[in-house]
């Protein structure tokens, strides 16, 4: 019997998303654990910059079925983490994005031999419906969609067709991860909230006393690699890091890595609540660029409380998270200077 040569027995995953924070800090991950890594690109400077991580660049895009299929040729694990996420938009891009480039990503995988899984990154936000405390949640809350939040209703329809395509063939298992907030080393998100203190528009929601589950991007990495080999097909798996923080203790200590404090000044709910929808009506009739200064699905997602439960992802995958906040926070102060 012929050995395999170290090269031969490396395991080959596809990312899709791969220039993007997460998609990025995933190539990193796979590459540190022996993968050889291909990434989706949709542009000359996608390719660029997945190609400076080490990864392998493809091109194509979620909306090219030929083209994933062929990136996919030899893959063993689809890691699908691209996705739309803003606050304010369109409801039409946000289910081109989320949901019918799950559908195409997942299908292609499914008529690619290699493939034996797809582990995609889903979001916490697919349970959220109306706005009010959710505490301790765990897989067992419904999905939830509402005409507020494009984003959270098209990931949770993004993940039903996920989770629905498993075992479409009988080697074949999708499997959903679902983190709160991401955080870490190259968050874009930090910018803007910056930007938005330093021009003086940053407001507490009732005074950012709201509980607040959140999940480094390393842990993230950890579990979606965990989640290609220990994951049950079919199944969705909340992962976050160990630590509940507050709204305002944690977004304060996110923002102190760049030497920027912030005042007190705070809004009760109520009346964030029905100045975003005021403010909605108004963008969308006089077809304002950019976004309101606020919007409901922004309120949805920080507005209240919202802590998860992890035990199902740590019993079956045997997550445990190693990066601690503090041992975050520091990096991302270093990276800094």
């Amino acid at each position: 019997m012929t050995e395999l040569t170290p090269s031969e027995l490396r395991r080959t995953a596809l990312v899709t998303g791969g220039s993007g924070f997460v998609g990025g800090h995933l190539i990193a991950h796979l590459l540190k654990n022996g993968w050889q890594v291909r990434a989706l690109a949709r542009s000359s400077q996608s390719e660029a910059d997945v190609r400076a991580l080490g990864a392998t660049a493809v091109k194509g895009s979620l909306s090219d079925e030929r083209a994933l299929r062929e990136a996919m040729a030899g893959c063993e694990v689809v890691f699908h983490v691209a996705a739309h996420f803003k606050l304010w938009g369109k409801k039409a891009l946000f289910n081109r994005v989320n949901v019918v480039g799950t559908r195409n990503v997942v299908k292609a995988a499914a008529a690619t031999a290699s493939v034996r899984r797809v582990v995609a990154v889903s979001a916490a936000a697919v349970v959220m419906g109306d706005p009010e405390p959710m505490v301790d949640v765990d897989e067992t809350f419904p999905l939830q969609v509402r005409s507020f939040s494009p984003y959270s209703s098209s990931k949770a329809k993004g993940e039903h067709v996920l989770l629905k395509a498993n075992r479409v063939r009988p080697d074949f298992e999708t499997i959903a991860l679902r983190p709160p907030f991401i955080w870490g080393t190259g968050m874009s998100s930090l910018d803007e909230m910056v930007e938005t203190v330093h021009a003086g528009r940053w407001q507490w929601v009732d005074g950012g006393k709201q509980a607040m589950s959140s999940c480094h991007v390393d842990n993230l990495c950890e579990a979606l690699i965990l989640a290609a080999d220990r994951g049950r097909g079919g199944e969705a798996y909340f992962v976050a890091d160990d630590e509940i923080s507050t709204l305002k203790g944690f977004i304060s200590a996110l923002l102190s890595t760049r030497d920027v404090s912030v005042s007190d000044k705070a809004v009760p709910f109520g009346m964030a609540w029905f100045m975003a929808g005021l403010m909605g009506v108004v963008w969308r009739l006089l077809r304002l660029k950019g976004q309101p200064p606020i919007t409901r699905q922004m309120l949805r997602l920080i507005g209240k409380p919202f802590t998860i439960n992890t035990e199902k992802a740590r019993v079956e995958l045997g997550y445990a998270p190693r990066t601690t906040m503090n041992a975050g926070l520091a990096a991302m102060r270093h990276a800094g200077t």
